[in-house]
């Protein structure tokens, strides 16, 4: 359903993509269910479920930010690997999103940045 204001629009769809995230050289998430979130002059973000997430190797942080189209977003860290050191704030959710977004409450999304998140297949067209 999409969310909007005057220019700013923000729309989900679920797909069959299959997306991997590694974080140093590591797996630590694969989904073949992920929910696709397009948001105006944002890149186009894809949110998990957390059971395609290994959490053993996250741990919650007290870091809350607030988005007036998607709600109160809680963030994670990365607890480091074998040859890694943890990565704060690696990866966000909305555990109650406001209601225009619903699809993605509990949904764990990555910052391209720290982690690697490869897609295979082509992201469903948003709707109209």
């Amino acid at each position: 359903m999409p969310t909007s204001t005057p220019g700013h629009v923000v729309t989900t769809v679920h797909s069959t993509q299959t997306v991997t995230v590694e974080i140093d050289g590591e797996v630590v998430a694969r989904s073949t269910r992920p929910v696709v979130l397009y948001e105006t002059g944002l890149p186009i973000r894809y949110y998990l479920p957390p059971d395609d997430v290994d959490l053993t190797r996250f741990e919650p942080t007290d870091t809350h930010t607030t988005c007036p189209f998607k709600g109160e977003a809680s963030y994670w860290t990365y607890l480091g690997g074998a040859d890694s050191a943890p990565r704060p704030d690696v990866a966000w959710e909305y555990p109650e999103p406001i209601a225009s977004v619903p699809d993605i409450a509990g949904h764990l999304c990555f910052y391209d940045s720290v982690a690697r998140v490869t897609i295979e297949g082509e992201p469903p067209a948003p709707p109209a």
